[in-house]
């Protein structure tokens, strides 16, 4: 079975700069790349407050999802990248307001910084679209 590779793209000018996609769709298969609070005008959302930093990402994500036919619902993983672990469970409980139902696996690891200092968070996720291709068959 051969799938074709779809790359999603948010319209971030670093995307072409640095050669990265949002996420990639092959298939089934979707990965969203690590996900920082950045809204459309470029700037960081939610400076200091780590549950808007979150929302943001997750908004983000679950746009990039919808653009590659899919949604928060097919996530089986994420990943929540923090500056502080002690942030963990402010994160967490605007994660649960997008996962609570679909329980996707998690790890929540701690980093020096980000590019950006003003980012606490990114996160990343990846996908299975349930029932891919069964219409086809």
């Amino acid at each position: 079975m051969t799938y074709d590779r779809e790359l999603i793209s948010n319209g971030n000018p670093m995307e072409k700069i640095v050669g990265f996609s949002r996420a990639i769709r092959v298939g089934p298969f979707i990965t969203v790349g690590g996900t920082a609070p950045v809204g459309a005008d470029g700037k960081t959302v939610g400076v200091g407050d780590v549950a808007a930093q979150t929302r943001q990402c997750l908004e983000v994500i679950k746009t990039a999802l919808e653009q590659a036919g899919s949604g928060p619902h097919d996530v089986v993983r994420t990943r929540i990248i923090l500056t502080n672990i002690d942030d963990w469970k402010a994160a967490i409980d605007v994660r649960k307001e997008y996962f609570a139902d679909v329980r996707p696996v998690d790890t929540i690891m701690a980093v020096d910084r980000f590019v950006n200092p003003e980012w606490l968070i990114e996160i990343e996720a990846d996908a299975v679209i349930a029932g891919f291709g069964e219409a086809d068959e």
